[in-house]
């Protein structure tokens, strides 16, 4: 099967942080205001979904979500993830299918995490899935600027500067698909 024919199959489209995505879940049940710590202070969905597809046009862009995530390896080649945690760590990890490897077919990317990802050399496309707890909205999501994460996480400068480029920062939020509950 080609990423042509899993965009297709699945409706993703382009997507604002990583390659080709489809929202296919957001809950219907709400934290009230007040419910949550901030950001979340106004009140979020209990919790969300996607499909994300990657190629190497198509790249997780450096971002973070101020949500915890899970991320779910589905099908295609391993995606190799480097992680700048808000305590300063960095981690690479790579999801994938062969676990004798120590590729892992879920990985949990704590709330705040800046994040990108890339195949592995020769990869084609990768296809997984991130669910979200609280649900995202679009203001929990922050496009990362490569010089500002290299001056803050300067042992790691090389690595950061080996995955793509990233968008340019936008002013404001970014634009995620409409939450309407949804599922498939």
């Amino acid at each position: 099967m080609t990423a042509d024919e899993v965009i297709a199959l699945l409706d993703l489209s382009p997507g604002a942080t990583c390659g080709f995505v489809r929202l296919t879940y957001v809950a219907g049940e709400r934290i009230a205001p007040g419910g949550l710590p901030a950001p979340f202070e106004g009140g979020r969905p209990m919790g969300s979904a996607l499909y994300f597809l990657v190629t190497p046009q198509a790249p997780v862009q450096l971002h973070r979500i101020f949500n915890h995530q899970l991320y779910h390896y589905y099908l295609g080649d391993p995606l190799d993830v480097l992680l700048m945690r808000e305590d300063g760590g960095i981690e690479r990890v790579v999801v994938g299918p062969d676990l004798a490897a120590g590729q892992r077919v879920q990985l949990y990317i704590p709330g705040g995490t800046f994040h990108t990802a890339r195949l592995l050399a020769g990869g084609r496309w990768f296809l997984g899935a991130s669910t979200e707890w609280p649900g995202v909205e679009p203001e929990d999501v922050e496009l990362g600027e490569e010089e500002a994460l290299v001056a803050r996480f300067p042992a790691a400068a090389a690595e950061i500067r080996s995955f793509p480029v990233p968008l340019a920062p936008q002013a404001g939020p970014v634009v995620l698909p409409p939450t309407g509950a949804r599922s498939t």
